[in-house]
């Protein structure tokens, strides 16, 4: 049996006010580190990291409490979201409002400078088949890229969104019964019950599905 944690970082101060992060290198802010000690009941054999400090700090401190040494892999790396990286929701609707309708009603949105989701999924498979099979992997990614890499393990289209987006410290769990068996989804969005402080929410029902780009 082999089991793979995607485990999306702790929270950024960009997070809170609702900023596009994209492949910016925002740090954890005080709730995000608290909420990566929250997860310390993890315990993998091999501790993978995006190579984006919010991650790489998250996985610091898992892997202080496990005992094992983060190794960096910049293809787990967030999705590039091109010229909405750095700009608040508010921002991008502004200014952007064609681009901001299609990412509201879950299109894909390639024109602003970033990657499509094939070419998130794409490089994060390439790296996750690279990886040595033990019996636990914790990989600690970014909402997005846990997504798009859960959906290829499961051989789902990219352009079907069946999951929603990952909260802060908050993880998918799949599991295969060994070489060649499928994989399966275990559980989603799983977290530790008070760790994590809620976003705003807004009206728009299709938002909540968009916020993995956040």
């Amino acid at each position: 049996m082999r089991t793979v944690v995607l485990l999306r970082h702790g929270r950024t101060e960009w997070n809170a006010q609702r900023r596009f992060q994209g492949q910016a290198d925002t740090p954890l802010d005080d709730v995000g580190r608290g909420q990566a000690y929250s997860v310390a009941a993890l315990r993998p054999g091999m501790l993978v990291s995006s190579g984006a400090g919010r991650a790489l700090q998250t996985a610091e401190i898992v892997g202080e409490l496990a005992g094992l040494p983060p190794i960096p892999e910049p293809r787990f790396r967030e999705r590039g979201l091109g010229h909405w990286e750095g700009l608040t929701r508010d921002e991008v609707e502004v200014k952007y409002p064609d681009e901001y309708a299609d990412w509201l009603a879950g299109r894909d949105v390639s024109r602003r400078g970033g990657e499509t989701r094939q070419d998130v999924a794409d490089r994060a498979l390439a790296a996750f088949t690279e990886l040595p099979e033990v019996p636990i992997t914790v990989i600690v990614t970014h909402s997005a890229t846990a997504m798009a890499l859960t959906n290829s393990l499961l051989g789902i289209a990219q352009e079907i969104h069946p999951l929603g987006p990952l909260a802060n410290c908050h993880w998918s769990e799949l599991a295969s019964e060994g070489p060649g068996t499928p994989w399966r989804l275990r559980g989603h969005n799983l977290g530790v019950a008070g760790t994590i402080v809620p976003l705003p929410i807004r009206t728009e029902i299709t938002e909540d599905a968009a916020d993995a780009d956040a």
